[in-house]
């Protein structure tokens, strides 16, 4: 279970570009069509580009630089 996705904690990042604080923007596997928010979580990690994500029990989340606009993806511990 995500911590982030469930509220239990809040991520703090700093972006690696410019030093600006980096921002949340929910799990990776959301943007990818419009029907993937609706997937279920397990299956979504099997088809998302992570190879070991599903078996290592992580969560890729998207973050963004609210000063530069640089993206990433985080890899979150379940």
């Amino acid at each position: 279970m995500c911590p982030l996705c469930n509220g239990f904690s809040q991520l703090e990042a700093t972006c690696q570009n410019c030093g600006g604080k980096m921002e949340n923007k929910g799990r990776e596997a959301e943007y990818y069509d419009d029907y993937s928010p609706y997937m279920p979580i397990d299956e979504m990690k099997l088809e998302d580009g992570y190879p070991h994500n599903h078996q290592n029990q992580q969560c890729p989340h998207l973050v963004a630089c609210s000063n530069c606009g640089t993206n990433q993806v985080i890899m979150i511990q379940e």
